[in-house]
């Protein structure tokens, strides 16, 4: 039986102006120490979620979900939608015991006054990720057991045993785009968590990184000449970088939780849809710290995309001594030719070399040292490439060939995170 392994391996040059796109504590530019240097860090948290805020104009509202507190709010307003001869309180009520029930999550009073003269709805004790088909399917679920906002026949509703199963499944499946993509974490339920198919790197600089400060101040427009001084002084840090940027995508575990709940098939196309947006969302996606401050609107220099079958790369290590400044100055000149003198090397080296196939987009002359690396497409190509590879991949049957080409396969692949946690 051929394997069919699907990861997908996305590496990025990104040079970024002065800037502080990620902050700590004391709104310093996040850092960290590798090969011996201090380097600028832009967090996995700060990329995935600029990445999230990407899929709102790339995937349809409904394949997508919400991570919120106030998920009884939420519930309750789908429950109103589906009847409106409910009051709000009786939606809140009904909502809250759905919840607690399909979740095993208790809810808490809202620590938010009360408003127009309704009680706050109220909240889970942590964020909870749910999907918007979730949302709606508990909502009737909801309006069919809790007739009229009775609560007590709810609860009687869900005493029973096939609708308390039922209800528990319905958080089990149909999981939107971006739960499927970054996971879930139920703590109190650990059978409802979902294992993320993306793992986001750090934004690395490749070269060491000094901290900068810039003083300001703000003059107070009422002023007169007679009044001098500033209305207000500060000083924001910051520091500008050539990033190297790094995600892995297992494109099976993806196609896994997408695919639950549809009646056991998995078809290729709702999933080559997340990957494309996922790729999308990742390359073109921009932290917003302090950006109304710095103008930090770049896009990549550099692209390479990669599609393994055993497990995903990251090149990473070809900065580990950092880049210096070329002759005529910049950093990517360098990063592009330390990665097309290491990547060979390490593919050679694990045998590598042979398989994936890959792409590169890529622009100015700086990059030129990149082309031996994949073939060059722009991004509406790679995309468009990416996607039907994965589609060949996971329906080889269906594409009369198995995922390297040869003849016909299964679709059929190996749990990638359950080998990488064991």
């Amino acid at each position: 039986m051929a394997l069919n392994r699907t990861i997908l391996d996305i590496h990025i040059l990104q040079t970024v102006p002065p800037s502080n796109l990620n902050r700590d504590d004391t709104g310093t530019p996040k850092s960290a120490t590798y090969g011996g240097v201090r380097r600028s860090r832009v967090s996995s948290q700060a990329w995935k979620r600029a990445t999230r805020k990407a899929f709102a104009e790339l995937l349809d509202p409904s394949e997508l979900g919400i991570r919120t507190k106030k998920v009884v709010e939420v519930l309750a307003d789908r429950i109103l939608d589906l009847d409106p001869s409910l009051s709000r309180a009786d939606a809140q009520g009904l909502a809250a015991e759905t919840i607690t029930t399909a979740t095993g999550s208790k809810v808490v009073p809202a620590r938010k006054s009360k408003q127009d003269g309704e009680d706050p709805a109220a909240e889970s004790a942590y964020l909870m990720f749910l999907s918007g088909r979730q949302y709606d399917a508990l909502a009737a679920m909801t309006v069919e057991g809790g007739k009229g906002g009775d609560v007590k026949a709810l609860k009687e509703f869900f005493k029973d045993k096939e609708n308390r199963s039922r209800v528990k499944q319905l958080v089990l499946t149909e999981h939107s785009v971006d739960i499927a993509l970054f996971g879930r974490m139920v703590a109190d339920s650990t059978d409802l968590n979902v294992d993320a198919a993306a793992q986001v790197a750090h934004a690395l600089s490749v070269h060491a990184v000094e901290v900068e400060s810039d003083y300001y101040t703000a003059v107070d427009d009422r002023n007169t000449d007679a009044e001098t001084g500033a209305g207000m002084i500060g000083t924001v840090d910051f520091n500008s970088a050539t990033l190297y940027r790094y995600a892995a995508l297992d494109v099976n575990r993806l196609q896994e939780n997408l695919g639950a709940g549809h009646d056991g098939a998995r078809p290729a196309e709702p999933t080559r849809r997340a990957v494309t947006a996922f790729l999308e969302g990742f390359i073109t996606s921009l932290p917003t710290g302090k950006i109304n401050s710095f103008g930090n609107q770049t896009l990549p220099a550099a692209v390479i995309v990669k599609i393994r079958s055993r497990r995903p790369v990251s090149y990473v290590a070809a900065f580990e001594e950092p880049v210096t400044v070329g002759r005529e100055g910049g950093f990517l000149t360098g990063s592009c030719a330390k990665l097309a003198e290491f990547v060979p090397d390490l593919e050679a080296g694990f045998g590598l070399s042979d398989g994936p196939e890959g792409w590169v987009v890529r622009v100015g002359r700086e990059t030129k040292a990149l082309e031996a690396l994949g073939t060059s497409v722009t991004l509406p190509e790679l995309l468009a490439s990416v996607g039907d590879a994965v589609a060949a991949r996971l329906a080889p049957e269906a594409a009369g060939r198995t995922a390297d080409g040869s003849g016909p396969g299964t679709a059929d692949a190996p749990d990638l995170a359950a080998e990488l946690r064991a």
